[in-house]
């Protein structure tokens, strides 16, 4: 995919630089990642040893019950190919009570119950440490709505979250993430045998070159399918990426005064007032 391809080393100095610009406005010197053993936290603590050196950088694995061995073994090598030691947290133990409240739980909605665990201990060591939490999520699965929200999708920065998951691959190779995590295929990790394009039911490949013509490009639903896509799919996928909007903005706020947060206060005058709570 041509189209799709980027300079990964000069990609990965601008993202160094926006990594140490948002810490530097936030008066903060340190940030916390958390590590699934997949190719997009991989590809994000890299970044963030890069900008901030691994003194700086908290790494933590968050096993659940269903979590594979194999996962948290990606995890290891990645932390060993970086030199970033990393914390063990287990959320297995607070989840344990909420599934037992709600049996009927689906697999659907404990992967959010795990997902929203993990940053909960992401944002409580943060504050433990005086940093901010770094996101992991990719520009494909932002515009998907393939996320939980105040799960993975939560975040204080998103260094990756413009690149496409092709382009990740591109930045990994360039990074030198260790060659298994390249090859294994997606997953968030949220039950036993899940991998994500099964469960969105099409392949990263298809969903990057057509949001490269929707998104990108600007192509309409019309212009794309004229490009070679099934029509039914193509209706099908840029439906969810308008339905799933509203995962990728704060929550709308109803307007009553002549400023209001989200609508007329967009930003500051200027950034010498005091900060708030670092949280």
């Amino acid at each position: 995919m041509p189209r799709l391809s980027i300079h990964p080393g000069l990609a990965s100095r601008v993202l160094q630089g926006f990594i140490r610009d948002a810490l530097a406005k936030a008066g903060v010197s340190r940030c916390v990642v958390g590590l699934s053993g997949g190719i997009d936290s991989a590809v994000s603590a890299a970044l963030a040893v890069r900008a901030l050196g691994r003194k700086r950088v908290l790494a933590i694995r968050m096993p659940a019950a269903e979590t594979v061995s194999a996962s948290m073994d990606d995890a290891a090598a990645v932390s060993e190919a970086l030199g970033l030691p990393f914390m063990d947290v287990s959320i297995a133990e607070m989840a344990e009570p909420l599934l037992k409240r709600f049996p009927e739980m689906d697999r659907l909605r404990k992967g959010n119950v795990f997902a929203r665990l993990r940053m909960l201990v992401l944002y409580d060591q943060s504050a433990a440490c005086a940093g901010l939490v770094l996101g992991t999520s990719n520009k494909t699965e932002m515009l998907l709505g393939y996320s939980t929200v105040y799960g993975d999708g939560a975040a204080a920065l998103q260094p990756i979250a413009d690149l496409y998951k092709h382009q990740i691959r591109q930045m990994a190779t360039h990074l030198e993430i260790p060659q298994p995590i390249l090859e294994k295929a997606p997953s968030a990790d949220l039950w036993v045998g899940q991998t994500d394009e099964e469960e969105l039911g099409f392949s990263y490949d298809v969903a990057d070159a057509l949001l490269y013509l929707l998104v990108d490009e600007r192509y309409s639903v019309a212009e794309a399918i004229d490009c070679g896509f099934e029509p039914t799919f193509v209706e099908h996928f840029w439906q969810r990426v308008k339905q799933n909007h509203y995962k990728r903005t704060m929550p709308n706020i109803a307007k009553l005064s002549r400023r209001t947060v989200g609508h007329d206060f967009l930003y500051l005058r200027d950034n010498t007032g005091r900060p708030g709570r670092l949280e």
